[in-house]
């Protein structure tokens, strides 16, 4: 039995063209699919949220300090 069972009717059609809108230009095309940043700076803030949890957490258990 074929792998492309049910598919038989479309495979070798040519593939459809708008004749409404031009096609979509390469660069264009890609850029929908690259990677972006949802939340710009997200990244930094959470590292500098890390720095001063780690500052933190360091002068609370510093030892040079006497009780």
């Amino acid at each position: 039995m074929s792998e492309m069972n049910g598919y038989e009717d479309i495979i070798g059609l040519p593939h459809p063209v708008s004749k409404k809108h031009p096609p979509m230009p390469l660069l264009s095309r890609a850029a929908q699919f690259a990677p972006f940043a949802a939340l710009t700076g997200h990244y930094d803030a959470l590292k500098e949220t890390e720095r001063q949890q780690v500052d933190n957490m360091e002068h609370q258990f510093d030892t040079s300090e006497p009780f």
